[in-house]
């Protein structure tokens, strides 16, 4: 009987190139560092009015408040509010800060900033005081409806609090 032998010729090991593992770790560390580029990251909540900010804010008053609308030199639309702020209460006020909300025609928000209206660069606000405020907007959008902003109160900070 005549034997078949089958001849089995050593298995080569399929090799992959060098250049295929860079390529291929640089792709994965590309997509993790797009998903935490890309990924939202919230912003910490802004603080809130303190139960006592919130009584105390019946004793502030914005008055004179107006807008104005300048162009630069570079056409750039420079919208500023400007008014005064009393101080009717009984308590030093070291910072106070307002949101302002700008509308579309159609009512919905575009654009809301907070900023201070009495703060370091101001001083503090006594009891009885009057200050005036400018805030400058360079950014608003397109859409924005050209009326005067909703101005809230968004914070209050006591010089007397500590902080």
């Amino acid at each position: 009987m005549a034997e078949n032998k089958i001849l089995l010729k050593p298995s080569k090991k399929i090799q992959i190139p060098t250049f295929a593992y860079v390529i291929a770790i640089l792709v994965v560390l590309g997509a993790g560092a797009w998903w935490f580029l890309e990924r939202e990251m919230a912003p910490p909540p802004p603080p809130v009015l303190t139960p006592e900010a919130k009584a105390y804010v019946r004793n502030l008053k914005l008055s004179e408040v107006g807008m104005k609308a300048t162009e630069s030199l570079a056409k750039q639309l420079l919208v500023e509010i400007e008014g005064k702020i009393t101080n009717n209460g009984d308590r030093t006020l070291k910072l106070v800060e307002i949101n302002c909300v700008f509308y579309d025609p159609y009512g919905q928000v575009v654009l809301r900033e907070r900023v201070p209206i009495v703060g370091r660069r101001t001083g503090e606000l006594a009891p009885g005081q009057t200050k005036s405020f400018r805030l400058p907007f360079d950014n608003l959008p397109a859409g924005w409806n050209q009326s005067m902003p909703q101005l809230v109160i968004a914070q209050i900070i006591f010089a007397d609090s500590g902080s």
